[in-house]
């Protein structure tokens, strides 16, 4: 993907046996991810635990993303953002199986 001139919508594969994650910027401390899922969710008992802060953006589709601490959900819908700060434990519980979930992920490296 070229990220000076494409659109986040095209080449989206039509099946998605794995999440699909796609870097589509990088720059000193800044990293932005097209992400696809279709039915996709964080494996059981994993939960992500980053030494960054990042911010979501549900672009199309929806999910339900979960937080460790106070075992708090998410139900986010396009159009719907997050910031994850660095240290939150979190996962994805659920994305739709038959749909395409766009997101867009930054993550700040500081």
């Amino acid at each position: 993907m070229n990220p000076t001139n494409s659109n986040i919508f095209e080449n989206i594969p039509h099946q998605l046996p794995e999440e699909l994650i796609e870097c589509i910027f990088k720059q000193d401390n800044i990293q932005i991810e097209r992400i696809i899922s279709q039915g996709h969710m964080t494996p059981a008992g994993q939960w992500y635990d980053q030494d960054w802060d990042e911010w979501i953006l549900l672009l199309q589709g929806e999910a339900i993303l979960r937080y460790e601490q106070g075992n708090r959900n998410f139900h986010l819908t396009a159009g719907d953002y997050l910031l994850i700060p660095a240290h939150t434990k979190h996962r994805v519980e659920w994305t739709p199986p038959d749909l395409h979930t766009v997101w867009l992920a930054t993550h700040l490296h500081v």
